[in-house]
């Protein structure tokens, strides 16, 4: 029942972390502090510069440093979520530029793997004409190319406001890829509450349906982290504009 469900998410939330995205100028070893200095109990970061393809690798003295930071902050892997490149689509048209985004990704992988960390959120792509259904099974496909059974990361599709030939902005979107990945299990989801707010996911109004239609279609047990934002747009806008809470 409804009761039912809000008392168990109720539940749920209160053993959950609660953070912000924070810098990692200077070095990914500096976020910890970043955001141990607001109180956070979680982070979000970007393990390298999100609007560029190449970044120089992750030396051992560096990853020590990270290490480190996190311990001294108390920070687990749990309580950390990096964000890939912007610049990254799995869903691209084109060999040459789907290419360019799967070694990306891939390094985004080995980034997190060095680093430690579980888990990485991605903004799963677009079609860019090629339509929603072939889109979908080809974010899948070079998700299997990239996602080893051998990797400790796991990767989290966010939900996304539909914006031009943009994937994820149905909740349905996202399941598709769920089920023609072969790496499946290796996949979870990052909520972004901007993102369905401009989907056309009436959030402030119905919450606990749109939670129930999430359960329904993708699984409760999928969703792994929260992005909690305002939108500056009305529901079902589809622009993706963030503002601050409140």
């Amino acid at each position: 029942s409804l009761r039912t469900f809000n008392r168990s998410t109720f539940h749920l939330a209160r053993m959950k972390f609660f953070g912000a995205h924070v810098s990692a100028s200077g070095g990914v070893w500096n976020a910890p502090a970043n955001a141990r200095a607001i109180g956070a109990t979680a982070l979000a970061l970007f393990t390298k510069n999100q609007r560029q393809w190449h970044a120089a690798p992750l030396h051992a003295a560096q990853i020590a440093a990270f290490r480190e930071a996190c311990a001294l902050a108390g920070y687990g892997p749990a309580q950390i979520l990096p964000h890939d490149s912007y610049l990254i689509n799995l869903g691209h048209p084109d060999d040459e530029g789907l290419a360019k985004s799967r070694a990306a990704f891939q390094d985004e992988m080995a980034r997190c793997e060095a680093l430690g960390l579980d888990r990485l959120n991605f903004h799963p792509g677009s079609h860019v004409g090629q339509g929603v259904e072939e889109g979908c099974r080809q974010i899948a496909a070079m998700l299997d190319q990239v996602v080893g059974s051998e990797l400790k990361t796991t990767v989290l599709l966010e939900t996304m406001a539909g914006k031009g030939s943009e994937i994820g902005g149905r909740f349905e979107e996202l399941r598709r890829i769920l089920d023609l990945a072969a790496c499946g299990d290796r996949l979870g989801v990052c909520l972004d509450t901007c993102h369905v707010s401009d989907g056309g996911y009436d959030i402030v109004n119905g919450l606990d349906g749109v939670l129930e239609e999430f359960d329904r279609v993708v699984g409760l047990s999928r969703l792994k982290a929260v992005h909690i934002n305002d939108s500056m747009n009305p529901p079902g806008s589809r622009k993706d504009r963030h503002a601050l809470i409140g």
